[in-house]
């Protein structure tokens, strides 16, 4: 099954401890990045997050931001550092006697400073078990997230599959007009310069021209890279960077069928591959 490197998640839960929130976002990367951002007092969760994440992922910059809100139960009273409330006013009066229109500061300035209102004490072991079981919740959802992004690369790919092995199909059944049509214009040649040539001289000339044009080896590796494709497509396993080297062959062999032609139709197949590859190549970018 494959799986997009892009997604979203968002789970919530409440209980007597409080509220939390998680969210979950990935995007295209390289390699397996993560970004947690979890509050302070929660700070020492990011071991165990980073853990679950690397079990769950294999690529992708993924950015996880936790909230937590206190039940109101540790709210209901206020205890204020009266010592540092006091020291914060009396440093506030000496400092605006050297600034000119200095703004007032409230008391809701004094009370937002840090330390001013002293935290209750909460057992944070129920809150972080909840956390950890709410991660693996979002980390469910973002992955079915990324593996329904993932199902809907793999049918593109599949279809040009399919496109690419019509122009090679297109290309192989052309190659007997093109031999015959180069027959002729080196017979025309011929005649206008007005010389005879034997007929062996005439053939192996044929011969030389026809094996410097022949793409027969370049179709024939197209098809087999497009064989491979399509195996690796049905692999259980990241395959992000195997199909990103596929693609990388499939346009050189594309560059080679274009360099070698010498037919306006075989010409226009050549393009016609060259865009479905760069198409597959763009959603390669997204996968896992």
């Amino acid at each position: 099954m494959l799986f997009s490197m892009t997604g979203f998640a968002r789970c919530e839960s409440s209980g007597e401890y409080g509220s939390l929130v998680w969210e979950l976002r990935s995007v295209n990367h390289r390699y397996l990045e993560i970004s947690p951002r979890l509050p302070e007092e929660l700070r020492g969760l990011e071991g165990k997050v980073r853990e679950r994440i690397q079990a769950r992922l294999g690529r992708g910059k993924v950015e996880c931001n936790l909230r937590f809100r206190r039940g109101s139960a540790d709210q209901d009273t206020i205890e204020l550092n009266e010592e540092l409330a006091k020291e914060m006013i009396s440093t506030v009066v000496r400092v605006e006697h050297w600034m000119m229109n200095a703004a007032r500061m409230t008391a809701m300035d004094i009370l937002r400073w840090p330390g001013v209102v002293i935290e209750p004490e909460q057992d944070l072991q129920p809150v972080m078990t909840a956390a950890l079981e709410l991660l693996d919740e979002a980390l469910n959802t973002l992955v079915d997230n990324r593996g329904r992004e993932g199902a809907h690369i793999k049918e593109l790919l599949q279809a040009r599959c399919k496109a690419i092995t019509e122009q090679v199909a297109r290309v192989r059944a052309r190659r007997p007009q093109v031999v015959e049509a180069l027959r002729e214009r080196v017979r025309s040649r011929i005649q206008e310069l007005g010389t005879d040539l034997e007929p062996g001289r005439l053939e192996q000339e044929l011969a030389l021209q026809a094996q410097k044009l022949d793409v027969a080896e370049e179709l024939d590796r197209l098809e087999g890279h497009v064989k491979e494709i399509q195996a690796v497509l049905e692999r259980r396993e990241p395959v992000g960077r195997r199909l990103d080297f596929l693609m990388q062959e499939l346009n050189r062999e594309a560059n080679t069928l274009s360099s070698k032609s010498n037919d306006m139709e075989t010409t226009q197949a050549a393009v016609e591959l060259k865009v479905l590859i760069e198409q597959m190549r763009e959603q390669i970018q997204n996968l896992e």
